[in-house]
């Protein structure tokens, strides 16, 4: 593209470098099998042993005496059916630009006068709505000369980071032929689009957190995704779930030297990923992380059909605001085997979650329902007391239970009363199921 001003020896020539593409024959080529017969010949074995004896005879013939080019859609080899010739196009346009990509431009400064101008300084930048970005500064060292029809070429590279309309702004001072110092800008508009859109679910089940991405092309070549890796904040660990988990492992040592690309085919093609995420016990402590709904972001990398690279980062993807309990009580350790009507003991643990000191704490049963209810109950003192305990920090004991019914059984109703604040946490232990065995 160009945008020449009148009045000026110079002139400002502009085009994209980028890769060609593959020349394909639009007709359709054929077999001649398939102009003298149909399938029916291949029922009659005779008939079919010697058509292509009688076909190649007919066709070696005529090959040099045919001067109309009849033969030229006919099928000399089982790779013509692909229409692929082995040659490559140049771009004959500027073509579309996606987010991502490198934009290349070879700038052609032409002098189109009859005499030639001096102490060229030549300055390239790209203009967007947030920034402008210099590409090329030549004015400490400037082009001594451009003779008369004679040009200065050069390439400016830039990283398209944003969407929308940008601007190529060239401008050149100059020394004209009479000594006259002149002042030329150019303008070069273009759009840049999003070449893919992430669209994202997250669902949350029990102690994690699952993100479904889904990629959806939105160029006109394929992309092949070399890299779509997703960074967890600090606060979480993300697994990948992929569906052929098994022959990943049983190809293990060949993946690791050549992981294919993922192809995203052309025209809103998409591929879905799937992630497990559970919050990390090596990350800030739980009172900054509190409130906190940031699970992180997408790095993906790509290349189209002839290789170009592509790359984009997303925005932070959010989640549920991460909501901590001031206690938390879990199960260390319990019995392989419960026995019916015979005491057993679980082993407990009592982590506080906030930066002031809580207790001490009463731990007991609720008594709440009907007797037929409680088949799992405390055996011995039906309240124990719990000494205080540090800022996040936690405190172990020992529950004593009894087992009054067999098969699968849920203890549930364990309450925990701070003393102090008198604040009682109800089923701070999730429910929790064992087996009683008879014997």
């Amino acid at each position: 593209m160009s945008g020449a001003q009148g009045s000026h020896s110079l002139a400002f020539r502009v085009m994209r470098l980028c890769r060609p593409s593959f020349q394909v024959d639009p007709p359709l080529l054929l077999d001649p099998a398939d102009l003298f017969a149909g399938e029916d010949i291949l029922d009659d074995p005779v008939a079919a042993s010697q058509l292509p004896r009688l076909l190649q005879a007919q066709f070696s013939k005529n090959s040099h005496s045919d001067l109309s080019y009849t033969s030229r859609f006919l099928l000399h080899d089982s790779s013509d059916a692909t229409g692929l010739t082995g040659l490559l196009v140049l771009p004959q346009a500027f073509g579309a630009i996606y987010l991502g990509e490198t934009f290349c431009s070879y700038i052609s400064v032409n002098n189109s006068s009859n005499f030639e101008v001096r102490d060229v300084i030549i300055k390239a930048e790209i203009q967007t709505e947030r920034q402008r970005i210099l590409l090329l500064d030549s004015s400490k060292s400037p082009v001594e000369t451009i003779r008369a029809g004679g040009r200065y070429d050069f390439i400016v590279e830039h990283d398209v980071k944003e969407l929308g309309a940008h601007t190529l702004v060239c401008t050149a001072l100059y020394n004209d032929g009479d000594g006259e110092r002149k002042y030329l800008p150019q303008f070069f508009k273009f759009m840049v689009a999003n070449p893919l859109s992430v669209r994202t679910k997250v669902r949350v089940v029990k102690d994690s957190t699952f993100l479904e991405a889904c990629i959806e092309n939105h160029t006109k070549s394929n992309l092949f995704m070399d890299q779509v890796d997703f960074e967890p904040s600090p606060n979480w660990n993300a697994e990948i779930i992929n569906a052929d988990k098994r022959y990943s492992e049983h190809k293990s040592t060949t993946r690791e030297i050549f992981k294919p690309p993922v192809l995203v085919r052309s025209g809103g093609g998409i591929h879905k990923f799937l992630y497990q995420l559970k919050l990390s016990t090596l990350g800030p402590s739980p009172l900054k992380v509190e409130g906190s709904n940031i699970l992180g972001k997408f790095q993906i990398t790509w290349r189209t059909n002839m290789g170009e690279p592509g790359r984009l980062q997303t925005q932070q993807i959010l989640g549920s605001p991460i909501a901590r309990k001031e206690l938390e009580l879990h199960v260390v350790e319990m019995p392989d085997v419960i026995r019916l009507e015979r005491p057993f003991t679980l082993h407990m643990r009592l982590t506080t979650q906030t930066e002031r000191e809580l207790g001490p704490f009463e731990v007991w049963m609720s008594q709440n329902g009907s007797d037929d209810e409680k088949v799992v109950m405390v055996n011995g003192l039906q309240k124990m007391v719990i000494p205080r305990v540090e800022p996040y920090g936690s405190t172990d004991f020992h529950l004593n239970l009894i087992a009054t019914k067999p098969g699968v059984q849920r203890i549930a109703g364990i309450k925990v009363l701070d003393t102090t604040e008198k604040k009682a946490y109800d089923h701070p232990l999730a429910d929790l199921e064992i087996y009683v065995d008879l014997e």
